[in-house]
């Protein structure tokens, strides 16, 4: 590394020895420093690059580690990673084995809570900060940093709702870029929107009314106004939010200017900022497109139906239909709850409505799907995006568990399709009118079939199919598009073995299975969720209720969580890979 100022920066402590004068110089080579990186190794960008110098200033003006810093989310962490111990390893995130591309706790002290999922950070230091109170030091301080589309999800509001009256030494950074992964949306971006550098706060200010001492908007690129405002912060006592306005992205010009495919851009050229041209063949679409052309598609023959993503409209795809029908499909920003209970009202009114949402972040919502979904049987369509090992984001963002979690739900229909065909074919079914919720469930990334826009046929709820016929006394049964794994594993072994699909985990077709677990002597199971309470574990309680024991093994994600890598490299290490379902079928050949 060039002798630059970086160089010869590794911890907070290495920054404070520097003159104010200085920094602005460093928050240059820091940009440069995550650029070009992220060029080459991929990852969240346009964040990042919008935090520089609020990064150097919080790390400038408080004594971290010993006062407690906390990032919302994590996508805007990079920067914190370099100037925190691990400038050196940076080159390894996200990778396999390498650092987490979020705040984790077990990975530095700095790190003080391990993030990944929004509007966590208000509460976490505010436990932080009572429990400081509690042990009696005064001194210590606690901040939340946090986005304009985060701060608008409820759990910050009941964050902010009691750190209001619990007279605790709590610094909350509204970090206001007005966008989150997509444009922030709602009333309170809306009304934040108006604040802008130099306003001065009406009476009515929504953040003072909740007791806080307000401060800003300012400028959170201008390093010596930031510096110069926490260090008076650092002096004031009680709950306080400091609002900064942003740019994501800044620095770069075409993140600034492209800030949703700049949130995490793929590889691009350090230099000029441009993305690298993909190569140019034919290749099969997103499972994230298919559904959102599809449900397109349906839309505009069906009026009834509606779309619903809780701030996901790029990432779920379903943009295509709020750009031709914004009066039918819905962004409602990050809130999870709201989303699954707005559609479960949209369905007590015979509309139809579809909730895309990432498995992991229907974790969120676990409550609605039961209460508010489920106990009504009304008919809501949730499809579930990156469900299984999405990879780089590791063990925060992987959607392993909601076979599981679904699957003990009563009146709840679980479907995982194959591939992109029977993906549009379960939409298309599903808007056709259902007397049970339905969650649909599909991974991250392409499929295999190129020519997918096929007629649109019906599919009859609760049945498995046959692929393979095979010779052998072995049967492999698999649920979702883990089943092009078995397939693969399958074309490598000379003796047939057999191979059933269940695109229906519940409710199971009970006839194909009762003849398979009657006619096989080994069954071996394949999923992309955990283990425990997922498809094979189904599988295994109905051959016990009804009397029926072959030998009976189950693949899946184990009892643990899973970090980051390619989804290749994880799929290996849970033995799910066509080379770890091919190794258990020899070993029961």
């Amino acid at each position: 590394m060039p002798d630059t100022l970086l160089s010869h920066i590794n911890y907070p402590e290495d920054l404070r020895k520097l003159s104010v004068d200085q920094l602005p110089d460093l928050a240059k080579e820091l940009r440069d420093f995550v650029i070009n990186i992220v060029a080459t190794k991929e990852g969240h960008l346009g964040a990042s690059l919008g935090v520089i110098e609020l990064t150097i200033a919080l790390h400038y003006v408080f004594d971290t580690p010993n006062d407690l810093l906390v990032w919302d989310v994590g996508h805007q962490a990079y920067p914190h990673k370099l100037l925190t111990g691990r400038k050196h390893l940076f080159h390894t995130n996200r990778q396999l084995g390498g650092i987490s591309g979020f705040p984790k706790r077990d990975e530095s002290p700095y790190d003080t809570f391990g993030v990944g999922h929004s509007s966590t950070s208000i509460s976490a230091t505010l436990g932080m900060a009572i429990a400081s109170k509690l042990k009696g030091d005064t001194k210590k301080q606690h901040i939340a940093v946090i986005g304009d589309a985060s701060i608008a999800s409820g759990m910050a509001f009941e964050g902010l709702n009691h750190a209001g009256v619990a007279d605790v030494n709590m610094l909350i950074i509204l970090n206001d870029n007005a966008i989150g992964i997509d444009p922030s949306v709602g009333a309170l971006k809306e009304y934040l929107t108006k604040a802008k550098v130099g306003y001065k706060p009406k009476t009515d200010n929504i953040i003072e009314a909740l007791n806080f001492t307000y401060f800003g908007p300012i400028n959170g690129h201008d390093l010596p106004t930031l510096i110069k405002t926490l260090e008076k912060l650092k002096t004031i006592e009680g709950p306080k939010l400091l609002h900064i306005i942003t740019t994501k992205g800044k620095g770069l010009k075409q993140a600034e200017e492209n800030q949703v495919v700049y949130h995490a851009p793929g590889k691009f050229d350090a230099a000029t900022g441009d993305l690298l041209p993909k190569k140019d063949t034919q290749q099969p679409p997103k499972f994230q497109d298919v559904f959102g052309h599809t449900i397109l598609e349906l839309a505009r023959k069906n009026e009834k139906i509606i779309g619903i993503t809780p701030a996901m409209p790029t990432g779920s795809s379903l943009k295509y239909m709020m750009e031709e029908m914004p009066d039918r499909a819905f962004d409602v920003g990050i809130a999870e709850q709201h989303a699954v209970t707005l559609a479960a009202g949209m369905a007590t009114q015979g509309l139809i409505p579809f909730c895309t949402i990432y498995s992991t972040f229907l974790q969120r919502a676990y409550d609605q799907l039961i209460h508010d979904v489920a106990l009504q049987n009304l008919p809501v369509i949730f499809c579930i995006d990156r469900a299984g090992l999405v990879g780089a984001d590791g063990a925060t963002h992987h959607g392993v568990f909601d076979i599981a979690y679904l699957n003990c739900i009563p009146n709840m229909i679980v479907a995982a399709p194959a591939n992109e065909i029977e993906l549009r074919n379960l939409l298309y079914t599903a808007s056709l009118g259902l007397e049970h919720p339905i969650a649909i469930r599909y991974p991250r990334g392409r499929g295999v079939i190129v020519d997918w826009k096929t007629t649109l046929t019906e599919i009859q709820i609760g049945k498995g199919k046959c692929v393979v016929e095979g010779t052998s006394e072995i049967a492999v049964l698999s649920t979702g598009t883990i089943a092009k794994n078995v397939i693969s594993a399958l074309k490598t072994i000379k003796e047939k073995v057999s191979h059933y699909h269940f695109c229906f985990i519940k409710p199971l077709d009970s006839d194909l299975l009762k003849g398979i677990l009657e006619k096989y002597k080994t069954i071996i199971t394949v999923e992309d969720g955990v283990i425990i309470g997922g498809f094979g574990t189904t599988i295994l309680n109905f051959a016990n209720k009804n009397n029926l024991h072959p030998k009976i093994h189950l693949l899946g994600i184990p009892d643990q969580f899973v970090h980051h890598g390619t989804t290749d490299e994880l799929h290996d290490i849970c033995g799910i890979s066509s080379e770890g379902v091919r190794n258990i079928i020899l070993k029961n050949l």
